[in-house]
């Protein structure tokens, strides 16, 4: 979603300037050039940064959890086995 955004004004911005000189082919290339490099950079978008945010959280709240659990379990063991 970002990658369009961005992608999509830059190729308005490049539109302007080929319309004012002899360009030609050159908006695909950068175009595809410039969608090339943004695939390098890994970018994602606010939506899915937000959604595997909450996927981290519930997990650290699950490994909390089972911690505790564990704790209270070997405390248990040391009891029984004292």
């Amino acid at each position: 979603m970002l990658k369009a955004k961005v992608l999509s004004d830059l190729s308005i911005k490049i539109k302007g300037i080929a319309a004012s000189s002899p360009l030609g082919d050159a908006e695909k290339n950068i175009y595809a050039l410039l969608q090339g490099v943004f695939t390098k950079m890994e970018l994602v978008s606010r939506e899915e940064f937000d959604v595997q945010s909450e996927v981290l959280r519930s997990a650290r709240e699950q490994l909390t959890l089972c911690e505790e659990k564990l704790a209270k379990l070997e405390l248990l063991l040391k009891k029984q086995i004292s």
